[in-house]
């Protein structure tokens, strides 16, 4: 195996195990405890990794704690965001019945809906305004109003959703991976986002590339329960396990 495959694996690996030590990766690579060693010093260098005694363990910032709030969102990967939001709301046809997630990419959609008939339900604020001053029948769902991204959570959000069958949604998450699947660091959130999932004929996540190897504190539905719509597929495994689209 070449230096750079090995490299590949290692970061694939600590990204679905969160830490290996380095017997374990030797046995994983079949390749020399020296060999193994050396592959983590380099990639600890390039701060790809954080090595330890004994092995290595993920990257810090791939783990996401919190999140940022809608302005700041609104500040990062935003081409990137325009092209998915772009080819996802060519994907919204007239008589659609939509749950449209609140975050960035689900807001840039608005910008590129054509379909007058559809009808959305949304647990995003401005959203639903936008969506109305666009003359689209438009339901919010009923909770309370998170201040960083402006989204509806909680309890009586959860069980209006319970109410509708969508024939399509649109999510948002923080980060992506084939062990953790779709993850959010908002259990109220996760929450919604899952129960829109389980009540759509097709789901779809929208994420950028940089969402992809990163995890964050709760999981709300496994790869293969929504395809992706994305800018750039670093890591072909995904496509393994959903059906992932590049826009670009």
């Amino acid at each position: 195996m070449l230096t750079s495959q090995r490299h590949e694996e290692i970061l694939h690996i600590l990204q679905e195990k969160g830490a290996a030590s380095v017997s374990e990766l030797t046995e994983l690579l079949h390749a020399s405890e020296s060999t193994v060693r050396r592959d983590l010093m380099a990639l600890a260098k390039l701060g790809k990794l954080n090595k330890v005694h004994g092995g290595a363990t993920l990257n810090a910032k791939d783990l996401i704690l919190r999140e940022d709030n809608i302005d700041d969102k609104l500040q990062k990967q935003m081409a990137e965001k325009r092209a998915i939001a772009a080819y996802a709301a060519g994907q919204i046809q007239s008589g659609d019945f939509v749950y449209l997630d609140a975050g960035t990419t689900t807001l840039l959609m608005l910008e590129f809906l054509q379909a007058k008939g559809a009808t959305f339900v949304t647990n995003g604020i401005v959203h639903a305004r936008e969506l109305v001053k666009k003359g689209f029948k438009t339901y919010i769902l009923g909770g309370e109003l998170k201040s960083t991204t402006e989204a509806v959570i909680g309890l009586a959000a959860a069980q209006n959703l319970q109410n509708y069958n969508f024939s399509k949604c649109f999510i948002g998450a923080n980060g992506i991976t084939v062990k953790q699947g779709y993850t959010t660091p908002d259990t109220d959130e996760a929450y919604l986002k899952a129960a829109a999932i389980e009540r759509s004929f097709v789901s779809y996540v929208v994420a950028d590339s940089s969402k992809f190897g990163k995890v964050s504190t709760v999981s709300f539905a496994p790869l293969d329960a929504a395809a992706i719509l994305t800018d750039h597929l670093p890591d072909p495994v995904y496509s393994q396990h959903t059906v992932v689209k590049e826009v670009d």
